[in-house]
């Protein structure tokens, strides 16, 4: 990487061809690593069913990537110090192709499994280094422009991720949602080793901090399976839930405990000492559990309970893209003569008016009306990573930005699992409550109730089929609600985050500015 070498010993910013070509590789290999978070969910029925399993057991296709992503992202700092960034980056392609093969090839759940989880594990540095390659390949002037490509891999992938696993599986046969990163990995592997290795970073060999990652392990994983295990086990009614809890909290505490306490620490957590990064860190991590949830529910809603085909909810969800790749590049010129700050408050004021207008949705909302929210709230995602990560990285030295920048991905992702976790149980939770205060106006005593099923048995239903009738409407009513009370919620939290994004220091694009300048 040039970060360092352009530090001390002059390298230039890249241009021309190779500067567009870096960016292409970069940007593909972000975009098959956070498409591959993304696009087993709608293939998980496809997957069970091929290899004889539940689908609640087919879902660890998915928590499987994440656990193991998750705990990988922070070692980057060090993995980047003790291999070098190019050869690390390259390296993270080339196994995550390998990985991806022996996905596709699994023949069973348990092989499957193992696969997903060493593809999370060699996916974690990619993200932050794509940051730090990126930051290192544009003038200080341009970095915010850079942020901005960046971005947009990242706005486009979870959207095209459910489209083209359910397009894929329908069509073709489950393995190739995995053979389909073979020829991407290919290229970008290929591209970014020819443009970067003589830009390679130095390399310093430092001791493994095993203690911190065995607690990190333990903490992460159990505090993960926990949160996908909870609805299914009723959370804290089951002893498996509570103990799971148990651990990650023991661990969570002996965890920082001994990382703050550590020489060379598997995660620096002497970064959230600065305003900057732990003020940037909370805002855009709980920002992006909230949008996180709200792409699970919503799809959920509309199929579940409005009769939406997998197809037409994805077309709901599939113009989110559309503002934000049109936006991004705007946003990452603008950057270096505005205050992050500023860009992102408009992104969560933005974020808040989506989920208020999403919160007068009724069970007879039409096709249109959805879809307008999901429009607009590309403009806010064009205007959330890019203003952030600036933020974030702000003010870090260079040989801190790829730690900096894989820590801040792993509070994220975390939250993103979180929020996922969390608002579908609030959801659960709310509409039963609704369901409950629905049904107390059921009965002979309510005149209002004894007419709507007089008037279906008077179509010819018997007097169960006409109860039944009512029970649904119902369920679909208590559902909307529960659903429309997440996006008020939702909505508030965003203005709230507002807060901590002015607790950061004042700075026209320190971030990308600092970080192009370190290089």
């Amino acid at each position: 990487m040039s970060a360092t070498p352009n530090k001390t010993g002059g390298l230039p910013p890249l241009s021309g061809t190779p500067l567009v070509l870096g960016t292409l590789a970069l940007s593909l290999a972000v975009f098959m690593n956070v498409l591959d978070s993304s696009i087993a969910n709608v293939s998980i029925p496809a997957i069970s069913g091929d290899l004889g399993v539940s689908p609640q057991q087919g879902t660890w296709v998915i928590t499987s990537f994440a656990v193991s992503n998750a705990i990988s992202v922070p070692l980057t700092g060090w993995l980047t110090m003790r291999f070098g960034p190019v050869k690390l980056f390259v390296s993270s392609i080339i196994l995550f192709i390998i990985a991806s093969a022996l996905c596709g090839l699994a023949p069973s759940i348990g092989i499957l499994i193992a696969a997903r989880v060493l593809q999370g594990a060699v996916a974690g540095p990619m993200i932050p280094l794509s940051q730090a390659l990126l930051l290192a390949s544009y003038p200080p002037a341009k970095s915010g422009m850079a942020l901005a490509f960046w971005g947009m891999t990242t706005l486009v992938a979870p959207v095209a991720g459910p489209l083209l696993g359910g397009w894929i599986s329908d069509n073709y046969t489950w393995p190739w949602i995995f053979y389909i990163n073979i020829p991407i990995g290919l290229f970008a592997a290929w591209a970014t080793w020819s443009i970067y290795k003589h830009r390679e970073g130095k390399t310093v060999k430092l001791p493994i901090d095993k203690v911190g990652l065995g607690l990190l392990v333990i903490w992460v994983g159990s505090l993960q399976v926990m949160l996908d295990k909870g609805k299914e086990l009723d959370w804290f009614n089951s002893g498996i839930v509570i103990a799971l809890a148990v651990i990650a909290v023991v661990a969570f505490i002996y965890f920082v405990i001994w990382e703050l306490g550590e020489k060379h620490p598997v995660v620096d957590l002497s970064l959230f000492a600065g305003r900057n990064f732990s003020g940037g860190v909370v805002a855009i991590s709980v920002g992006y559990g909230l949008f996180f949830g709200s792409l699970v529910i919503l799809p959920l809603w509309l199929q579940t309970q409005l009769g939406y085909t997998a197809t037409e909810a994805g077309k709901v969800m599939a113009p989110v893209g559309v503002l934000a790749i049109i936006m991004s590049p705007i946003v990452g010129k603008m950057l270096p003569k505005v205050d992050a700050r500023i860009v992102a408050t408009m992104a969560f004021l933005i974020f808040a008016v989506v989920f208020f207008m999403r919160a007068q949705f009724n069970e007879n909302v039409d096709f249109y009306t959805l879809m307008v929210p999901t429009v607009i709230q590309g403009a806010a995602m064009a205007m959330f990573f890019i203003p952030l990560t600036s933020i974030i990285l702000s003010g870090q030295p260079s040989e801190k930005i790829p730690a900096a920048a894989g820590l801040s991905n792993f509070v994220r992702i975390m939250f993103g699992g979180m929020g996922t976790s969390i608002i579908s149980t609030m959801w659960d939770d709310r509409s039963i409550l609704h369901h409950a205060q629905l049904a107390e106006y059921t009965g002979a005593h309510n005149l209002a109730f004894t007419q709507a099923v007089n008037g279906l048995m008077a179509r010819g239903m018997s007097q169960q089929e006409a109860w039944a009738v009512v029970e649904r409407t119902m369920t679909v009513q208590a559902s909307t609600l529960g659903a429309t009370d997440i996006f008020w919620i939702s909505g508030i939290l965003f203005v709230v985050l507002i807060g901590f994004v002015w607790l950061t220091k004042p700075s026209k694009s320190a971030a990308p500015v600092d970080a192009g300048g370190a290089h």
